[in-house]
């Protein structure tokens, strides 16, 4: 017996041993597949070209409003570009209570499409699942009711949900662009259909992944559009739909999540667009308006939604996640042309980047949440100066973590959604994080969508509703 139990005891060992050896020379992660865009959620369909779609076929008008405002907010960031409110009227210095208070909510269609907001009126652009309808939708900023929606059929697979821009809106014209391409331009007071165009069928556009992200453009009564198929921009005439200028797509950029921002340099004003495959800038004014000033294919991701943030002095910021990192580079006027140089290029973690949202400048400094794969500082909003960009100032702290949500200025304030629902608002100093009130305001999910604001009211939403919430003194 006492032979029997060595000899068991022996060839247990011996087991041990081999199965130790065998999980030291394993490698665990052999069966792990690549973290690829496109594949943390539903099945996209971002490549199939469908039947031709009747853009803005349909209309619908439930009731009317007399409420106004002073203020707008008429475009993707704001009038100008930079998600910072001029002129913003007193808001309130700290919260309490039940404040700040949601005056009202509607239900949307998943996804992520901010609103802009003119003279009282709503305006975003949704997607009706039951329908399989684009539409672009108006309420009253008073209280939240519908007041017409213009729509039109086209089919859709969710992908981390559908709509994601937002419409531009002046006195005269609302423009918007549709989830899978589709561009529709009508009378604002009205909703009446001018014009539409479908830039896959067009211009040979390719959908970006989890759909159109490039929000569009008025500039001069004329839409501004970065097709990056057989066009790479183009500019149309917002009254009649009339094509005015088309720039050729020499280098074959494609269609990024980036929207076009304008920047004037050494008194040339131009458009500056960060696609898939490079960055350009483009003549927006004069006799060679439309024509390629400067390009640049040292930045080239696969995925990019930040805007380019442009510097008076001919620096441009660029940003993307998926660790990408950031670039600046400075375009240089030489003569009749332009060069190109990279001062910097850098990993996520190694200074201010983005995954989703464009940073802010303000006073002199540049504030940002990092992208989830910054390692210690995911997700925390920091500061730097644009003059180093890797040199970071301050951080919001392992505590302050905002997800990949919305932020802008006003009253000298800064105010930061978080992913969850809630609601921060912030002294942005340059030398320290000063947080001065904080509210979780809704049980959200994805509250990613670029926010609004007019009059006090500040415009929110999370993957499925949108939110009106008073921040007014």
């Amino acid at each position: 017996m006492e032979k029997k139990i060595k000899y068991i005891l022996g060839t247990s060992g011996a087991v041990i041993v081999i199965l130790f050896f065998w999980w030291l020379l394993k490698d665990p992660t052999s069966q792990f597949a690549e973290s690829v865009p496109g594949e943390d959620n539903r099945g996209s369909d971002s490549t199939m070209v469908g039947a031709a779609v009747k853009i803005g076929e349909n209309f619908q008008t439930f009731g009317s409003s007399a409420y106004t405002t002073k203020a707008n907010w008429t475009n993707f960031r704001g009038a100008e570009y930079d998600n910072i409110v001029k002129n913003s009227q007193p808001l309130k210095n700290s919260w309490s209570g039940n404040q700040p208070e949601i005056l009202w909510s509607v239900g949307l269609g998943e996804g992520h499409a901010g609103p802009a907001i003119y003279a009282g009126k709503v305006y975003v652009m949704d997607y009706d699942e039951t329908k399989r309808e684009d539409a672009l939708r108006c309420f009253s900023l008073e209280d939240g009711k519908e007041l017409w929606s213009r729509s039109y059929k086209v089919s859709l697979k969710r992908n981390h949900g559908m709509s994601r821009t937002v419409p531009a809106v002046t006195s005269d014209y609302i423009l918007t662009v549709g989830p899978r391409c589709h561009v529709m331009a009508v009378k604002r007071e009205t909703g009446d259909l001018l014009w539409g165009i479908d830039m896959v069928q067009q211009y040979h556009t390719e959908v970006p992944l989890w759909f159109t992200g490039q929000c569009p453009m008025i500039d001069n009564n004329k839409a501004i559009l970065a097709p990056g198929g057989s066009a790479l921009m183009i500019a149309v005439d917002m009254a009649t739909g009339k094509i005015l200028w088309e720039t050729p797509n020499l280098g074959k950029l494609k269609m990024s999540h980036s929207s076009i921002v304008p920047w004037t340099l050494n008194g040339k004003k131009m458009y500056v667009y960060s696609a898939i495959g490079g960055i350009v800038g483009i003549s927006a004014e004069g006799n060679d308006e439309g024509k390629i000033l400067w390009q640049s294919t040292a930045w080239n991701h696969a995925v990019v939604a930040p805007a380019p943030v442009c510097f008076p002095d001919g620096k441009v910021f660029l940003t993307s996640g998926y660790g990408a990192g950031s670039m600046m580079i400075k375009v240089i006027p030489s003569g009749a042309d332009y060069k190109v140089d990279v001062l910097k290029e850098y990993a996520p973690k190694d200074g201010m980047a983005c995954e989703q949202q464009t940073p802010i400048v303000w006073q002199g400094m540049m504030y940002a949440i990092e992208p989830k794969d910054a390692g210690p500082l995911r997700n925390q909003l920091i500061c730097v100066s644009p003059d180093d960009v890797t040199k970071i100032i301050w951080t919001s702290g392992k505590e302050g973590r905002f997800g990949l949500g919305p932020y802008l200025i006003a009253d000298n304030k800064l105010f930061v959604l978080s992913d969850d629902g809630t609601l921060t608002m912030i002294q942005p100093d340059p030398k320290k994080y000063v947080q001065i009130a904080q509210k979780k305001l809704f049980d959200g999910a994805d509250a990613w969508a670029p926010m609004a604001l007019a009059d006090g009211r500040l415009l929110l939403r999370d993957a499925k509703t949108m939110y009106c919430v008073n921040i007014s003194q």
